[in-house]
């Protein structure tokens, strides 16, 4: 199986907050559409310094987490951030990733959005049993 990406809408939630509070506008809240690699082995949200700044995304805490390469480093966790993938939306932190390293939607936002991983045609998409509402397990 090859790299998968999919194009990600990433939303400030206090921006949406303020926006539904009658503080900002529309065009106040802070949004960007990523192209994100889709990794079923991180759990977590991964977006870039660069990406945090034009979300205006604050620090809620810090903590260590081990790279793909193996090492250990402090990073920024933030949040909270509105994920959206075609009619799916989620909530949730991200880790702020150095520099520009590639953002990476992991299997915590994932399994949220009810997506799956199309390996043959290595994209992202909707189980064709339930391509309208999302599904939880509660069990």
């Amino acid at each position: 199986m090859g790299l998968v990406y999919a194009d990600i809408e990433l939303v400030n939630s206090d921006d949406i907050a303020l926006f539904n509070a009658g503080v900002k506008n529309t065009g106040e809240v802070r949004r960007e559409t990523v192209t994100m690699l889709v990794d079923s082995g991180s759990y977590m949200l991964c977006v870039n310094e660069k990406i945090r700044a034009q979300l205006g995304l604050k620090t809620i805490i810090r903590q260590s987490a081990q790279m793909a390469n193996g090492d250990i480093t402090e990073v920024d966790i933030v949040g909270p951030i509105e994920v959206n993938f075609l009619n799916r939306s989620t909530s949730c932190r991200a880790m702020v990733l150095p520099g520009e390293n590639e953002p990476l939607l992991g299997s915590i936002p994932m399994e949220d959005l009810d997506v799956i991983i199309d390996p043959r045609e290595q994209t992202l998409k909707l189980p064709p049993d339930r391509p309208y509402m999302a599904q939880k397990s509660l069990k």
